[in-house]
Parts: C-alpha cells; structure tokens; sequence
C-alpha cells in the first residue's frame, strides 16, 4: 500500500512539474520559435504533403486493385 502511495505521489508531481514547464513556455514561446516568412512555407508544405501523399497512394492502391480484379475476371 506505501508503494502504491509513493508511485501516485512520484506521477503527480511529474505531472505537476511538466504542466507548469509547459505554461512557462507557452508565455514566451514565440522568443524561442524564430518565427519567419519561411516558417509559414514549411507548415504549407508539411500539411501538403499531409494531404496529398495519402491522396497518391490512394489512387495507386486503387488502380491495382482494379487491374487486377479485370485479370482475374477473364
């Protein structure tokens, strides 16, 4: 039972500990992020090729699968 208590006291201060790192950072996060006009570019071409790579691959499954059900057909 005092192991089960010193695990839940050992989480919730890790717990405590990461959220008030993470609102010390959400502050002043733009200090640390450089943020320029080259940053507004990667995040278009990170959620393009989000978008599109599943989009291609898609495409392609769904051709070979319909070449090959017409083999398979004859």
């Amino acid at each position: 039972m005092k192991l089960r208590r010193f695990i839940q006291s050992i989480f919730f201060s890790i717990l405590t500990l990461c959220g008030s790192i993470s609102a010390q950072a959400s502050v002043d996060s733009y200090r640390y992020l450089h943020v320029n006009i080259d940053t507004t570019w990667a995040i278009f071409v990170f959620i393009f090729c989000l978008v599109f790579v599943p989009m291609v691959l898609l495409i392609v499954l769904h051709w070979w699968h319909a070449t090959k059900k017409d083999d398979d057909d004859e």
